[in-house]
Formats: C-alpha cells, sequence, structure tokens
C-alpha cells in the first residue's frame, strides 16, 4: 500500500509537486497536469525535462491522470483525438516506468434517454483503447466520474463486462455529487458505500476525495478525508480489512478544481499547504481504520 496524488493541487509547476510530495515523505505522483498541461500534450522537449527532473529527484509517477475519454470528450465527436492521447501517453509511460493509467468512458449525453447513450460505440472505442494498453504492459483504470460509467454501479459492471482487462480507480468522492440514473425518477444522489460496495472486487486504485452537498441547489463543499459524505473511512477500513495493497491518490479540491475555473495563481501558497495538510491527515485516519480493525 502507498500513498501518491495529484500534485497539481498541491502546485502547478514541477517543482512545487515535487517539493510537497517530499515534505509528505512520498515517492509518487500521480501525473495529471503540469504548468496546467496535461502530461501527454506537453511538448517532447518539456516532457524530457520533466522525465529527467523526475528521476533526479527519485520521485515516480504511479499513475498518468490522462484526460483520454474523459467528461470533456464527447461519444459523438470523433475518435480520432483520443487515440492520439493514447498513442502518445504509452511511451512517455514506458520512459517512466508507470503502470497504470486513468481513462474514462466519455461524457454522458445528457440530452438523451439512458438507453440512448451510444452505449456499442463506447464499449467498442473503450475496447481499443484497453488493448493498445493492455498490449504494452500498461493497465488502464476506468474513473467513476462525469461519463457513462459514473452514472451508477450498474453502468460500471456492464462496462467491465463489456470490456475484457478494463479495471477501476474508485473515486470516493464522485458519487456524493452524482445523480444515480440505476434508480427510478426522480433520481437520486449516489451513494459512495453504495456505488464501493457493488464493484470492490474490480478496484486497483483508488483516489480520496470528500465533501459535503447542499441539499437544496446540489453544489459542494470538499472537506477533509473522513468529514464529508464520501464514507471515506468507511471505504479505507473495508479496503484494509480485504487486504488491499493499491494506491490511495489525493484529489483534495478544497483549493482548486480541476475542471473548473479557477484563479490558481492567486492560491499558490493555500494549495501547497492544503495538499501536504490533506495528506498528513490522510495518514493519520489509515492509521486509525488499521487500528479499528484489529480493535
Amino acid at each position: 500500500m502507498y500513498f501518491t496524488g495529484f500534485a497539481d493541487e498541491a502546485a502547478r509547476d514541477l517543482a512545487g509537486q515535487i517539493r510537497a510530495t517530499k515534505e509528505l515523505g512520498w515517492k509518487f505522483i500521480e501525473s495529471r497536469a503540469i504548468d496546467g498541461v496535461n502530461i501527454h500534450d506537453l511538448p517532447q522537449d518539456k516532457f524530457d525535462l520533466v522525465a529527467d527532473t523526475l528521476d533526479k529527484e527519485g520521485i515516480k509517477v504511479n499513475c498518468f491522470g490522462s484526460t483520454i475519454a474523459n467528461w470533456a470528450k464527447k461519444i459523438t465527436d470523433p475518435f480520432d483525438s483520443s487515440l492520439a492521447e493514447a498513442e502518445r501517453a504509452i511511451p512517455r509511460m514506458k520512459r517512466l516506468g508507470t503502470k497504470l493509467i486513468r481513462i474514462m468512458s466519455f461524457a454522458r449525453l445528457d440530452d438523451r434517454e439512458l438507453n440512448d447513450q451510444m452505449q456499442d460505440e463506447r464499449f467498442r472505442r473503450l475496447r481499443i483503447l484497453t488493448k493498445m494498453f493492455l498490449d504494452n504492459g500498461i493497465q488502464p483504470v476506468h474513473e467513476n466520474c462525469m461519463n457513462y460509467g459514473g452514472m451508477g454501479w450498474p453502468f460500471t459492471l456492464k462496462l467491465l463486462d463489456e470490456v475484457p482487462g478494463l479495471k477501476l480507480v474508485f473515486d470516493t468522492g464522485n458519487p456524493i455529487s452524482t445523480l444515480d440514473k440505476s434508480k427510478p425518477k426522480p433520481y437520486p444522489y449516489e451513494s459512495s458505500w453504495e456505488f464501493y460496495d457493488h464493484v470492490k472486487e474490480h478496484i486497483v486504485y483508488v483516489h480520496i476525495k470528500d465533501g459535503i452537498r447542499n441539499p437544496e441547489d446540489g453544489k459542494m463543499t470538499y472537506t477533509w478525508a473522513g468529514d464529508g459524505q464520501g464514507d471515506v473511512r468507511r471505504i479505507v477500513t473495508d479496503l484494509l480489512k480485504n487486504g488491499y495493497d493499491g494506491g490511495f491518490s489525493m484529489e483534495p479540491h478544497m483549493q482548486v478544481v480541476f475542471h473548473e475555473e479557477s484563479k490558481q495563481e492567486d492560491k499558490t501558497k493555500a494549495m501547497y499547504d492544503n495538499y501536504v495538510e490533506y495528506g498528513r491527515r490522510f495518514e493519520k485516519l489509515v492509521e486509525e481504520c488499521r487500528r479499528s480493525i484489529k480493535a
């Protein structure tokens, strides 16, 4: 078991991301963006510098937080861009020795009914992407986010049935803000525990996020892990009790949210301090969960 995180929530630049990781005493980063650019989209010379710097500092990228098939990609759009991202990511992952890549299942079609989500085309594309990665010794992991698989645990299980070799990264905080399309209308919000409990045998990696949803307007206030509605403590305890030995990746969202506009340049110190404190608090939570199992 190891700790890691989306270090672009600690700092935009690589130096700050490395500094925060080292301050926590960790060896891994889940690399998503450096200077606001996803790692698979960096110019080659910039990527080479990043890779050399990470080697020099002794920091490894345990997972690529890619944008492949994510909530910004429509299934009605051409497949070319996703294929190009995957083709760029593979040699970079090999250069860094990274074995996991986070992908999604394309944005929901909220203007269509559930039986009209172009499921067959989603499955076809994800089978192609999954095979590309597996053929290169890389494990793709699907995140329950604003995508087809995130609409409820039955959709994730259907996805896994249709895409051989695909595994899961489970995000504890995403269900809180997501309507459960597997339930009758009016759709309730998902339960993190219920979602986790149905898919846990397929989980190989975990994103740690937590928050509280405003019952009036559905807006999220993100919190320290364990202080919100994401069932973080219960899920972590269950994972450890059942021998989970993968990574826990911090994604605080308390200072910045990756998919929302924010004046990050005004939050440099707050981002850094929050990320480090988040990591320390989560390490403490894990120890408390371990003790509760032994008690």
